[in-house]
């Protein structure tokens, strides 16, 4: 048997992720503390979200590494996605949307990881200045940030790949690189013979964000099945505060318009954010930038999902979307629940059998708190049965 998670529209899981591992420089570890500091959830809470808060893993921080020239400090990169991965699945389980502050981009892999644990398939939509299509033969640094997209597709250091049982974590035709501005010429050789999709900066000044936007979600399936939105911060021109910033990248305005397309689909499964370095935001204005932006895309989802919910319960029952989820090898048995909010388009399916006192099942909609404690065994199961893989990329500055 299994269990039917009905997320809720108005519900946040806030997760940090502490982790400047995969990086060049420390930094990165410090923003989860730093935007929670800047009022994140207040404002969250503010915009009409029940914001629950879910901590931190422990703090990954970036070391030299020399002796692993290729592929920089695996072993904490390794930890650092190890520890997020059980968090993301209970924070899905509890039928909130995940937000993941992080950290260095490594995060992706075990954000689609614990994505997967509920759905078969997993778009990703990847905003980035960078390609992070680098892998361990290609790299000019050993900078695995540099290498995430090409672990997700199933290329890169063995540790990585075998993250994830299976790879790829996301097949290249369901990912997208969006914003994408800086390339190394391995990796712009590399994308003239891949399937991934891509809309460069240019691409999206040239479209008008919202309309590559939605190109984007057409293009990797996230109109019908579940996907995570990557946004790496460096991808906003100007952006100080941030290792690698630059010019050529997105205007802020035309970010927004973006992420208010894809934080509004109904099959968003998650959100991270990456790449703010505090040490670099002495006034603390990226800090505000980036909650700023935040606060108003989730608003504009709240403001959207609903009446999305509404149309999708008029439609005839063999004509409503359908979701596409399951742990991969388990049986689903659809089971009565009684939902505590609109059924939104994509819903996940727990391996896991919730019990009501009669020994029925019954829909998930305990807090983020409640199915992180009833989780941890199940989550602890998961991994030991090697679900998961993936490679990294690095830093292409």
């Amino acid at each position: 048997m299994a269990v039917k998670i009905v997320r809720q529209p108005n519900r946040i899981a806030l997760l940090g992720a502490p982790t400047s591992a995969a990086a060049m420089s420390a930094g990165h570890e410090g923003a989860p503390a730093a935007l929670r500091a800047a009022g994140l959830a207040d404002r969250l809470r503010a915009a009409g979200y029940e914001v629950t808060d879910l901590g931190d893993d422990p703090v990954q921080l970036h070391k030299p590494d020399e002796e692993s020239p290729r592929a920089r400090n695996l072993r904490g990169v390794l930890a650092s996605i190890e520890a997020l991965k059980p968090r993301v699945e209970a924070a899905i389980k509890s039928a909130a949307l995940p937000l993941i502050i992080g950290g260095d981009c490594s995060i992706a892999l075990a954000t689609v990881a614990g994505a997967r644990r509920y759905f078969r398939s997993v778009s990703l939509v990847y905003v980035d200045r960078d390609a992070d299509l680098n892998t361990p033969a290609t790299t000019p640094s050993g900078c695995v940030d540099g290498m995430v997209v090409a672990h997700l597709t199933g290329r890169g250091a063995a540790e990585l790949v075998r993250f994830w049982g299976e790879p790829p974590l996301v097949r290249e035709p369901d990912l997208a690189l969006f914003g994408t501005a800086r390339f190394d010429p391995p990796e712009e050789e590399y994308l003239g013979r891949s399937m991934l999709r891509r809309y460069a900066a240019s691409d999206v000044a040239r479209m008008g964000a919202a309309a590559a936007a939605k190109a984007a979600i057409e293009r990797v399936h996230s109109n019908t099945h579940e996907f995570v939105l990557h946004l790496d911060v460096d991808v906003i021109d100007g952006f100080a505060a941030t290792n690698y910033p630059g010019t050529g990248g997105m205007r802020l305005e035309d970010v927004r318009e973006a992420l208010e397309v894809f934080v509004t689909q109904p099959h968003l499964a998650a959100i991270e954010v990456t790449a703010y370095n505090p040490a670099k935001d002495s006034d603390g204005s990226g800090a505000k930038a980036i909650i700023d932006l935040l606060e108003d895309v989730l608003k504009k989802r709240l403001e959207t999902l609903p009446a999305k919910a509404a149309a999708a319960a008029a439609m005839p029952r063999e004509e409503a979307p359908k979701s596409e989820a399951a742990p991969a090898g388990e049986s689903v048995a659809e089971t009565p629940a009684t939902p505590v909010a609109p059924v939104e388009a994509g819903e996940a399916w727990s391996s896991e059998m919730l019990e009501s006192d009669h020994g029925e099942s019954v829909a998930a909609s305990g807090s983020a708190d409640e199915v992180l404690e009833s989780a941890d065994s199940a989550t602890a199961a998961g991994s030991a049965s090697g679900d998961d893989s993936a490679d990294s990329s690095e830093s292409s500055s």
